[in-house]
């Protein structure tokens, strides 16, 4: 990757993130559907021993390949570095599906420089499907390239969305989705925000909002989109940035779309 050095055993930062991204997941199958410890965080926001066992694998392989960058990951305390290159992981996005058995999680990746963010990676690993991003080469899906929805209406769009972990904003969102109902064509609840973007930028899903996202989610999947022919934004039309923040994933014109309805509440 343009700008990025290669790693110490010299791999491009790209292939670095691929592998991590599939030695996390090998854990995270080896694990599925096992009896298991888990924590609270809050209500409903879990973490399982399993979530930690995938960080410390993502973790040692990064530090070995990039001694020198630092790492923020969802389930750690920040490592830093002595370079301008920054890893953010989560380990096991969907950790409620996963303690349920539902087979629909993810681990994510990105590398940044600042805010700007060079990579990005979303692994299914039951699924075995990979969706990487690099800034200004495009988003792919198991190496081929993939695009946006093409359809043009929030009317006619498949959307996905997640409640998250904050009672406040989950209820504003149901109110919000109650209110736009029936005037869509069907919701998804996804339990995946990493994976939920990740769709929007393949075109599975049409549109996928949510009203808090994480770093880890924000960094990969706004750069997913984008570079899918996408547009990311917060809910008052900014650039998120990688910081917590709301998101809109669409194609150009659903995004104005909703925008519009969104900004007639």
């Amino acid at each position: 990757m343009t700008g990025v050095p290669l790693s110490r055993s010299g791999k491009e930062a790209l292939d670095v993130a691929i592998m991590a991204a599939q030695g996390a997941g090998e854990i995270l199958k080896a694990h599925f559907r096992e009896e298991r410890q888990i924590r609270f965080k809050g209500r409903a926001n879990i973490v399982t021993e399993v979530d930690l066992l995938a960080e410390d694998s993502l973790k040692s392989f990064l530090q070995t390949e990039y001694p020198d960058h630092s790492i923020l990951s969802e389930e750690s305390e920040p490592i830093t570095g002595d370079s301008n290159y920054t890893w953010i992981l989560d380990p096991l996005d969907g950790t409620n599906n996963y303690s349920f058995g539902i087979p629909f999680f993810s681990t994510v990746i990105a590398l940044t420089s600042g805010d700007d963010v060079l990579l990005g990676i979303v692994y299914d690993p039951l699924s075995n499907e990979l969706f990487a991003a690099q800034k200004g080469k495009g988003t792919t899906l198991n190496s081929n390239p993939v695009s946006v929805s093409g359809k043009r209406r929030v009317q006619d769009s498949l959307i996905g969305l997640d409640l998250g972990y904050v009672d406040e904003k989950g209820k504003k969102l149901l109110e919000f989705i109650t209110g736009l109902w029936p005037n869509m064509y069907a919701f998804r609840i996804m339990g995946s925000a990493a994976l939920g973007m990740a769709y929007a930028s393949c075109g599975r899903l049409d549109l996928y909002f949510h009203l808090l996202v994480y770093p880890w989610e924000i960094a990969c999947g706004q750069l997913l989109v984008t570079e899918a022919g996408g547009v990311a934004t917060d809910w008052e039309g900014r650039p998120p940035g990688v910081d917590e923040s709301s998101i809109i994933a669409s194609n150009e014109a659903i995004h104005a779309d909703f925008l519009n309805i969104v900004h007639a509440r």
